[in-house]
């Protein structure tokens, strides 16, 4: 059993706010995006990227049009280093992209770090060290006072080494490791005195990232800290306040939006979530619920199917398919009451209208998204997911009963295999019931003469193979039709439509019929260039069907054979 939270964990303390101004405010522009793919996400895979994966995901991230991107931990490892090396020597960091890479707030590291960034147009250095409780007390043994040192101390050093290196346009950036467990207070006082040694301006901001390194709490305790910080920086005009939230709750999403909304101005994350642990926040999530907002996020995801499939082979990290915007199956319904309206949605919408569509918050075709996928079919289904499937890749659009009586077939058959059934296994189905039912009766020709009062229908059938002669007259070729086959059917409704464009459609005509004989009604369906031809085929399939349904003495009665031959 669990043992009692209470006696176990901590309880992290309302931050004193109670003038809070987030709660009433709303996003109305995308943050500065910084991708950390490469450097956070990266040091998270069992086996890390080589130097040409990490090019491939490099020039990823440039085609969706990050401007910042946190390359590597130069220091940490010799892939790393060759890895900036490379960009930087082969010229492979376009003028308006910045490349940042992280150091611990160490003389070596530092060091190291600038010699792996020589001759760069543009960089980010981003050092950090940690500033909570527990990791001061346990992990380093440093009291307050030496880790605010240590932080004045490694900003110096990097404020020096820039200096020494004029031909780089220089950016500085500092964390306070695990933010969100440090002390208000404590935080500002270390971030300030950063400040203090890079004197930044308006023209060029530091950067001051508050990362979430453990999400411990609530999103709004963390946009509570966020806003305490954004009120208590000093030069707050000279500095991107940003974000850095990883999803050990589940909520950095959440928290990295609410954070906007206190104050911050950037936000670090990986495209689809990875990081250590429980993974970094997901910025396609996070960029596309902006633009389900009506917000253009500043990057592209109009082909996020090509974004899933390089990031998994960079990474061999699989995306879930439930995964939002992009797993395979997001856009997908299944349940029945889904499928109908999502049906009935699309077949409501019109061009240029604002997008309203149940079940689905964002247009599937914006993210390069086919349609093929919103609606499939399992024993979950219903007759609106099958109608769906049958408009969507054979034109077609099924009368409302015909799909009650077409879905109770489907259902029979999925249960039967378990298994979900796509759109050629239905239209398959479809046939098999309705199209290709040739018994007892099989249609052959018929005659239409119309210029004599009443018109006349002569047609030629085969009845259990052998071929029989029918004559009848009506007021059309249905009508007359019925009556040649006098077998006491009534149509109690016909409809007709083309299937396909242009000369070369095919008409398809679709019955219901009734009969004493028959419990209720059924329907058939017949597809010709002619129409007539249809009809009439449409006829003998829900003849045919009804027949089925009979034991062959009762068949016998109601068409007599000896009555039929000519």
């Amino acid at each position: 059993m669990l043992t009692n939270p209470a006696e176990k964990y901590r309880a992290f303390a309302l931050v004193d706010l109670p003038d809070r101004t987030w709660p009433n405010r709303t996003i109305t522009h995308p943050p500065i995006w910084l991708s950390t793919d490469l450097r956070d996400g990266n040091q998270a895979l069992i086996e890390p990227m080589s130097v040409e994966q990490k090019l491939r995901l490099f020039e990823l991230l440039v085609g969706i049009g990050f401007k910042e991107i946190e390359v590597a931990f130069p220091s940490a490892s010799e892939t790393d280093f060759r890895f900036v090396r490379r960009l930087i020597e082969d010229n492979l960091v376009p003028d308006d992209v910045e490349i940042q890479v992280l150091t611990q707030a160490r003389e070596d590291l530092i060091c190291r770090t600038f010699e792996a960034l020589s001759g760069a147009k543009r960089a980010i250095v981003h050092v950090y060290n940690a500033t909570a409780p527990v990791f001061r007390r346990v992990v380093f043994r440093h009291d307050a006072q030496s880790t605010l040192a240590l932080a004045v101390k490694a900003a110096s050093l990097i404020r020096n080494l820039a200096a020494e290196r004029p031909e780089t346009q220089w950016r500085f950036q500092y964390s306070p490791e695990v933010f969100s467990q440090t002390e208000l207070e404590f935080a500002r006082d270390i971030c300030n005195a950063v400040l203090d040694v890079w004197q930044p301006t308006p023209e060029c901001k530091a950067i001051i990232n508050l990362p979430a390194t453990v999400e411990s709490a609530t999103p709004n305790l963390f946009a509570d800290q966020v806003e305490w910080m954004h009120r208590h920086l000093a030069d707050r005009d000279s500095v991107a306040l940003s974000v850095h939230n990883h999803n050990d709750r589940g909520c950095a999403i959440a928290a990295a939006e609410l954070a906007q909304m206190a104050g911050a101005d950037r936000v670090e994350g990986c495209l689809f979530g990875n990081g250590e642990r429980t993974g970094n926040v997901d910025l396609v999530t996070l960029a596309l619920n902006l633009y389900s907002q009506g917000i253009h996020p500043g990057l592209d995801f109009s082909c996020i199917n090509a974004v899933a499939r390089t990031v998994e082979d960079c990474t061999q990290l699989p995306i879930h398919p439930r995964h939002p915007y992009v797993g395979d199956l997001v856009f997908t319904a299944f349940s029945g009451s889904h499928q109908d309206a999502i049906r009935k949605g699309f077949a409501a919408r019109r061009p240029g209208e604002v997008w309203e569509m149940p079940y689905l918050p964002i247009d599937p075709a914006d993210l390069g998204r086919s349609y093929e996928s919103v609606v499939r079919v399992n024993s979950q289904s219903g007759k609106g997911g099958i109608a769906f499937l049958l408009e969507r890749d054979y034109n077609l659009s099924l009368p409302r009963r015909l799909q009650i009586e077409f879905s109770q077939v489907v259902q029979r058959a999925m249960d039967a295999t378990g298994r979900e059934m796509t759109a050629p296994m239905l239209w398959d189905l479809f046939e098999q019931k309705f199209l290709l039912a040739s018994a007892p009766f099989k249609y052959i020709s018929y005659h239409w003469q119309d210029d004599e009062t009443p018109a006349c229908l002569t047609t030629t059938l085969a009845y259990n193979e052998a071929h029989l002669t029918l004559e009848g007259t009506g007021n059309g070729p249905i009508d007359a039709f019925v009556h040649a086959l006098n077998l006491g059917i009534t149509v109690h409704h016909y409809e007709e439509r083309a299937i396909g464009h242009g000369s070369n459609a095919d008409a398809i005509a679709i019955v219901e019929i009734a009969a004493e004989w028959l419990e209720g009604t059924i329907h058939g369906v017949g597809i010709h260039s002619s129409i007539v031809t249809a009809s009439l085929l449409a006829i003998l399939s829900a003849v045919n069907r009804g027949l089925a349904t009979l034991p062959s003495e009762m068949q016998r009665t109601v068409v007599p054979f000896s009555k039929r031959q000519k």
